[in-house]
């Protein structure tokens, strides 16, 4: 079967994930993420895409990320790799691609379904954006969903509630749903969303169920 075009609708929050090629380490120490997240500030503002969250593990990215257009992620990263993976050559040696393949993105609901991304990408690694949200750290590159803002009535609450809320962490099979989404290119949310969005875009949303159709 054919590989379906990577669904990017304008407008919606995004979860990206890419790996390093056969698990390699992409980022050796805090130098490596500083390159990286200057390479992600800059192509970010050519390309006019919403950077709400970040991660950073030693062998992959985690993003969430709104694009403008239908292109704007894929010029995005594109941008990314150009720069960070000479940075990173130039620092250790060596050549060729860093990453496993190209990026894998997730299309995720507004409201409670962004909410639960969110929570994810800052809690899927040692360096990320959490600090920003939870009064540690103030982030220029990072722009809060209306989601956040929903928390609390002030900086002080909506920090609180967060920091609440990442302690709890997400129920796995909640979490293993986002990634799993992200990894196989399809959307995130409510039956109705997926069923209204797939009608919109002219593309199924979901894995279809395995096997032949039940006979009736």
């Amino acid at each position: 079967m054919a590989r379906l075009p990577r669904l990017v609708v304008p407008g919606h929050a995004h979860y990206l994930i890419q790996r390093g090629h056969s698990g390699r380490t992409i980022f050796a120490d805090e130098s490596d993420r500083r390159a990286y997240l200057d390479a992600l500030r800059e192509a970010a503002a050519a390309q006019k895409v919403a950077v709400h969250a970040w991660a950073l593990a030693d062998s992959e990215v985690h993003l969430l990320l709104t694009p403008p257009a239908a292109d704007a992620l894929a010029r995005l990263m594109q941008a990314i790799g150009r720069r960070y993976v000479s940075a990173y050559h130039r620092r250790h040696g060596g050549s060729g691609t860093l990453w496993d393949g190209r990026f894998r993105a997730a299309l995720v609901e507004p409201g409670a379904t962004l909410l639960s991304a969110l929570l994810l990408v800052d809690a899927a690694a040692t360096a990320t954006s959490a600090g920003h949200r939870t009064g540690e750290s103030r982030d220029p590159l990072v722009v809060d969903p209306p989601e956040f803002w929903a928390l609390g009535n002030t900086p002080f609450e909506r920090e609180a509630e967060y920091r609440t809320r990442l302690v709890q962490g997400l129920p796995e099979q909640q979490a293993q749903a986002l990634r799993d989404a992200a990894l196989g290119g399809w959307a995130q949310g409510s039956p109705g969303f997926i069923a209204r969005l797939a009608e919109a875009v002219g593309r199924p949303l979901r894995p279809r169920a395995r096997g032949r159709p039940r006979r009736t």
